[in-house]
C-alpha cells in the first residue's frame, strides 16, 4: 500500500496530535493545519488523496471551506468533523457530497475506519471477494456435477451472476478468468439437463416442471387481475438475470419486490417463439395450428412478432376473462414520452402490457455496428450500456410515475442472450433461416454431437414447415456458421450477443413481482 496523503484543518489542530501520530504510525501521511484558508493554501501547493475538515472553525467555517474545496478540488474526499449533532449541518455537508461525517470526541479507530473506508475501500473489496469467491469455487463446482432439478439450475445460475457481478467490481478482476471457465462448465453440465429433461416438461404432466413462457401469462398475470388494481406487464426483451441485477437497486428505491420468479424460456429462445408463447399461451405448433391467420412461420418473410396483442386477447377469451386492456411496443424514445403522459388513461384498464425492445436492438447493434462493438467490447461494458439506457429510459420514468399509485406490476422478459465464441459448421438447404444459434430446414447436416438436433420438432411442439424439416440447437456458447465465406463469417459474428439457442443465460430468465412502496 503505497503512502497517502491526509490534510487536517482543525483550529485545535494541537489536541489532535495523538491522531495525527496513530494515523502516521499506520503508514499515513498527515498535513495538520489551523484555519480553512491554510487549507486551502495547503491544497493549491501540494496534492492530498483525503482531507479531515473540522465544521466549527473561526474565519472560513466548515461548511464555506467545502464549498471551496468542492469548486475547485472536486475528486478529493471530504470528512467533515464536528461536535454538532443539529441535523441541518449533516444536511447541508452531506448535499455537498462530503465523503464521510464524525462527530467528536473521536475514536482513533472510527477515524481509521473512515480513511479505510474512502481510500483503501476498492482494493480491500478485490481482496474479499476473490477470497470469497475462492472459497465458494469449490463448492460450485461440486454442486454443477450433481444430478440437479430445474430449481437447482436456476439457484447455481443466480449463484454465478452474482459472483459475477462482484469480481466486476474489483480492480484486478483477478478471478473473472477462473469464474468464466466455471461458467463455460456449468453451461456443458446444464444442455446436458436440458437434453433430458426438456422433451419430459412438455409431454409429461405428471412430472414436476418449472415455469415455461406458454405458462406465464395464466399462472403469473391472469390472477393478479380483477381486484380493482390495474396490473403493468413490462417485457423488456432479451433482459438477461446480470442486466436485471443492477436494474434492481434502482427499482427498489420505489418498488417492494414482492416475489421473484425465474422460469425457463421456451426453445428456439427467441421473440418469434419464446415472446409469442407468453401471450398466447401456447407452445408454437398449437400457436401454428389453431391460429393459423396470426402465426408466421420461419420461410415467410413478415415480422414474426406483429400479433402479439391478437394473442393475448385470445389467450384472456380462452381462460373465460374479460377484461379492458393496453399493449404497446416500444420501440423509439418518443413512443415512450407517449405513453408516460397517456398513464392516467391506462389506469382505467384491467391489464396494460408494454414491451419494450431497447435491449434486443442493443444486441443486434453490438453486432452490426462497429462503434457499438467498441463500446461494449465485453460482458460488463454490454451490462453498462444497458444500464445506462435505463436510467434514462421512458420505462424507469413510467415505474417512478406508477409507484405514486395503486397499481400492480411485473417485469419479465422472453429469453435471454449469451455471447457467442465457438463456430460450429452447418450445412442446410437455401430455406434454413437466418438465426445463429438455431436452425430448422430440411437436410441440416452439422459435423458434430456438440448440438441438440431434434430431428421430430413434434417431441418439442414446434412446427414442422415441411415434411423432412428438423431443429438444430447450438449450445453453450458456440454458433452454427455455414461453409461457405466460412472465415469471413466466424470473424463477424464471434463475440457478438446471440439468442435461440440452450444456455444458462438464454434459457433461466427474471419474472419479478412489484409493489409500489407508497
Amino acid at each position: 500500500m503505497r503512502n497517502y496523503k491526509i490534510l487536517w484543518a482543525d483550529d485545535e489542530i494541537d489536541l489532535l496530535k495523538p491522531h495525527i501520530i496513530f494515523l502516521k504510525n499506520k503508514g499515513y501521511d498527515v498535513t495538520p493545519v489551523n484555519s480553512g484558508s491554510d487549507a486551502l493554501d495547503a491544497i493549491g501547493s501540494d496534492v492530498f488523496d483525503i482531507i479531515f475538515l473540522d465544521e466549527n472553525m473561526p474565519g472560513l467555517t466548515g461548511l464555506e471551506t467545502l464549498s471551496r474545496i468542492k469548486e475547485n478540488y472536486a475528486t478529493i474526499p471530504v470528512v467533515m468533523i464536528t461536535k454538532s449533532e443539529e441535523e441541518h449541518i449533516m444536511e447541508e455537508a452531506i448535499g455537498a457530497k462530503i465523503a464521510d461525517y464524525l462527530i467528536k470526541p473521536l475514536n482513533p479507530n472510527q477515524i481509521l475506519l473512515s480513511v479505510k473506508k474512502i481510500l483503501d475501500n476498492k482494493r480491500l473489496v478485490s481482496e474479499q471477494t476473490n477470497m470469497s469467491y475462492q472459497q465458494e469455487f469449490r463448492g460450485i463446482s461440486m454442486d454443477i456435477n450433481e444430478n440437479l432439478d430445474f430449481q437447482e439450475w436456476i439457484d447455481i445460475y443466480r449463484k454465478m451472476v452474482y459472483w459475477e457481478l462482484r469480481i466486476d467490481e474489483t480492480e484486478e478482476k483477478d478471478m473473472a478468468e477462473i469464474l468464466n471457465m466455471q461458467k463455460d462448465e456449468a453451461n456443458a453440465k446444464f444442455c446436458d439437463f436440458i437434453y433430458e429433461s426438456y422433451e419430459s416438461w412438455l409431454n409429461n404432466a405428471d412430472i414436476e416442471k418449472p415455469l415455461l413462457s406458454h405458462r406465464l401469462m395464466k399462472e403469473q398475470v391472469f390472477p393478479l387481475m380483477g381486484n380493482e388494481e390495474p396490473v403493468f406487464v413490462f417485457i423488456i426483451d432479451n433482459l438477461r438475470y446480470d442486466q436485471w441485477n443492477l436494474m434492481e437497486p434502482i427499482i427498489s428505491e420505489f418498488y417492494s419486490i414482492e416475489s421473484e420468479v425465474p422460469y425457463y424460456s421456451i426453445l428456439p429462445t427467441t421473440t418469434a417463439y419464446a415472446r409469442n408463447a407468453i401471450f398466447s399461451g401456447m407452445m408454437p405448433d398449437e400457436m401454428a395450428k389453431k391460429h393459423a391467420d396470426l402465426w408466421v412461420g420461419e420461410e415467410e418473410d413478415e415480422g414474426k412478432n406483429n400479433n402479439e396483442k391478437e394473442f393475448l386477447e385470445r389467450n384472456l377469451s380462452r381462460n373465460n376473462i374479460k377484461a379492458s386492456i393496453s399493449y404497446h411496443k416500444i420501440l423509439q424514445k418518443n413512443q415512450g414520452k407517449q405513453l408516460v403522459s397517456n398513464v392516467n388513461n391506462l389506469m382505467s384498464n384491467d391489464l396494460n402490457v408494454i414491451v419494450y425492445n431497447f435491449v434486443d436492438v442493443l444486441s443486434h447493434a453490438r453486432t452490426d455496428m462497429k462503434m457499438i462493438r467498441e463500446l461494449a467490447p465485453d460482458e460488463s461494458a454490454y451490462r453498462s450500456l444497458t444500464m445506462s439506457w435505463f436510467q434514462h429510459s421512458t420505462l424507469l420514468e413510467l415505474l417512478r410515475i406508477l409507484s405514486e399509485r395503486k397499481v400492480k406490476v411485473v417485469i419479465t422478459t422472453d429469453h435471454g442472450t449469451i455471447r457467442v465464441k465457438k463456430p460450429l459448421k452447418i450445412v442446410g438447404d437455401r430455406n434454413t433461416n437466418t438465426n445463429l444459434r438455431y436452425k430448422v430446414g430440411k437436410n441440416l447436416k452439422v459435423n458434430t454431437d456438440d448440438v441438440f438436433n431434434c430431428k421430430n420438432p413434434e417431441d418439442l411442439h414446434l412446427p414442422r414447415p415441411n415434411v423432412s424439416s428438423s431443429y438444430v440447437f447450438a449450445q453453450k456458447n458456440d454458433f452454427l456458421a455455414y461453409p461457405n465465406n466460412y472465415n469471413y463469417y466466424v470473424n463477424y459474428y464471434k463475440d457478438t450477443f446471440q439468442h435461440g439457442g440452450i444456455s444458462l443465460e438464454e434459457m433461466i430468465v427474471p419474472l419479478i413481482h412489484l409493489r409500489p412502496k407508497n
